[in-house]
């Protein structure tokens, strides 16, 4: 373990604790508390070593803001028993894989674009993006139920984050998302290629599906 990381002394243990509990609850981001992230930055060597022994490893994107745990990949001539997982997977379901992807897209075009940093899509934006992919259904709210049932699960996992509307309600039509920047670590830049390319696949074949009267 890195020595210079304790210099600190016995003030260090407590610091380092505080910034080891939240990362095992979930992402870091700066924007939420700038004196924990400096804090972060300052101790990441400690932290790191820290980690280790647990099976995880710190992500940290300095640029974007945000820093997570995951599991550290076990080489495969590694004869020692494998660590027993701290960070579960999570199976996801297509129209969930589908809408991540759509939205890390999306993402990626506003980058492009060189506009705001940050990416907001009303909940309307959210269904019209997945609408296409959706089988044919006469009933819109049925469409909508469907739809807000796949946001509130990528919700749940911390890829988007709820803005509040008038009087705090967050229902209806009027909702607004930001689409959190992690995302981007988690769907990077290749997989996004290769994805468009089966997405083209998978769109062709559900306009042949429409056209030959079948369910997509």
């Amino acid at each position: 373990m890195d020595e210079n990381a304790f210099d600190a002394g016995a003030g260090a243990v407590p610091a380092l604790a505080g910034l080891v509990v939240p990362l095992l609850k979930g992402v870091m981001y700066q924007e939420n508390d700038a004196g924990q992230w400096q804090s972060l930055l300052r101790l990441q060597p400690a932290v790191r070593d820290y980690v280790a022994v647990l099976g995880l490893e710190l992500a940290i994107d300095e640029a974007e803001g945000y820093a997570f745990l995951r599991s550290r990949a076990q080489d495969d001539d590694d004869e020692a028993a494998p660590m027993p997982r701290l960070v579960a997977r999570r199976p996801l379901s297509f129209p969930v894989s589908l809408l991540l992807a759509l939205l890390r897209k999306k993402l990626a075009e506003s980058d492009a674009s060189g506009g705001d940093t940050r990416l907001v899509l009303g909940r309307d934006d959210i269904v019209d993006l997945l609408r296409v992919f959706l089988p044919d259904i006469s009933n819109e709210a049925r469409v909508v139920d469907q739809v807000d049932a796949h946001i509130n699960k990528i919700v749940d996992l911390g890829f988007l984050r709820r803005l509040k509307t008038g009087a705090g309600s967050t229902a209806g039509s009027d909702a607004s998302y930001e689409v959190r920047r992690i995302l981007k670590a988690f769907v990077d830049a290749q997989w996004l290629s290769g994805f468009s390319e089966r997405l083209a696949e998978y769109r062709a074949q559900l306009a042949t599906d429409k056209g030959d009267g079948n369910d997509a």
